[in-house]
């Protein structure tokens, strides 16, 4: 009987869809919004995930995967643990950098080629919405099949998923179910899962026998790092919406009628949340400048300057 560890950890994630090309084609071809047969990826190659730019005073960052087809077009894949809305913009910021360094290798702008971010998402981040997938292109606003072609940002909610709710394409409600229903308390992986060459690959590839123990230490290490975020996270909202409730109400009965009230409580329900959220960075920077991480990974991973990150004491 094989133990499994959860695909969705760093290390394991990595090692399928960074080490073996023919399943992150699989994966992409998949996930994508491809509508045409010659849109699907037939071979990649894998490029540096460092994305460095060419000024050294400026940002660089690290992607999980990032691959290029046979016809230059570029591929970033992410997987995100913790929603924050500061990953949005580094996704958009990181595909955009991914776009304009093709400058370095191409002769005129008509030949750069797109790059497609696909982020799968362990968290839900769009909560009026239904849909857990989410495609954003540049579009006519009021012509919509007029499209800049260019960036492509696909956002997968994995915890929104269910097999019944997808049927268009086989492929990704297999892969959708490799990454929300295999985890460590998995001892018999689905026969649907087994009957498919990719999946049944990638399920091997994360076998627990394939890991050493110091990577199976690095793997618990990085659950305990997710567990901690996400307590910070929790207790930061929780406090920030308590106070901004509690505020929002003395704004309200001060004005002296229903409708300061009502703005009153929105108020102070976004003041809260604005105040959660920053009270969560500032969290989630300390343990992870306690654990010794550069003090740019900090500030692109939380949003914080150098000079905050600097201040803070563990």
């Amino acid at each position: 009987m094989a133990k499994y560890l959860d695909p969705k950890a760093d290390l394991t994630f990595k090692k399928v869809f960074g080490e073996h090309p023919d399943l992150v084609i699989s994966l992409l071809n998949a996930l994508l919004p491809f509508t045409t047969a010659k849109e699907y990826i037939t071979s990649v190659q894998y490029l540096t995930p460092e994305l460095v730019p060419e000024n050294p005073l400026r940002k660089n960052s690290i992607v999980d995967v990032r691959c290029m087809d046979s016809r230059g077009r570029q591929f970033i894949v992410e997987m995100q643990m913790i929603w924050s809305p500061e990953f949005m913009q580094r996704v958009m910021f990181n595909s955009a950098k991914a776009y304009v360094r093709q400058l370095d290798r191409k002769e005129d702008f008509h030949l750069l080629e797109p790059v497609y971010s696909l982020n799968l998402v362990n968290d839900i981040f769009e909560k009026d919405i239904p849909e857990y997938y989410h495609y954003y292109r540049m579009v006519h606003e009021m012509h919509t099949d007029k499209v800049i072609d260019g960036l492509h940002l696909v956002f997968v909610e994995l915890p929104k998923f269910r097999p019944h709710s997808m049927t268009e394409k086989r492929m990704q409600v297999l892969w959708l179910r490799y990454l929300t229903e295999i985890e460590e308390s998995t001892r018999n992986a689905p026969q649907e899962l087994l009957d498919n060459p990719d999946i049944s690959k990638a399920l091997a590839v994360v076998e627990e026998s394939a890991y050493t123990d110091e990577q199976l230490l690095g793997y618990d290490k990085f659950w305990d790092i997710i567990r901690t975020e996400r307590t910070i996270f929790n207790s930061a909202v929780r406090r920030g919406r308590e106070t901004g409730y509690a505020e929002g109400l003395e704004k309200g009965f001060a004005a002296g009628n229903e409708q300061g009230r009502a703005e009153g409580r929105a108020e102070g329900r976004a003041e809260g949340r604005a105040e959660g959220e920053r009270d969560k960075a500032f969290a989630i920077a300390c343990k992870m400048k306690e654990k010794g991480l550069p003090l740019e990974d900090i500030r692109d991973l939380t949003g914080l300057t150098i000079e905050e990150i600097g201040r803070l004491q563990g």
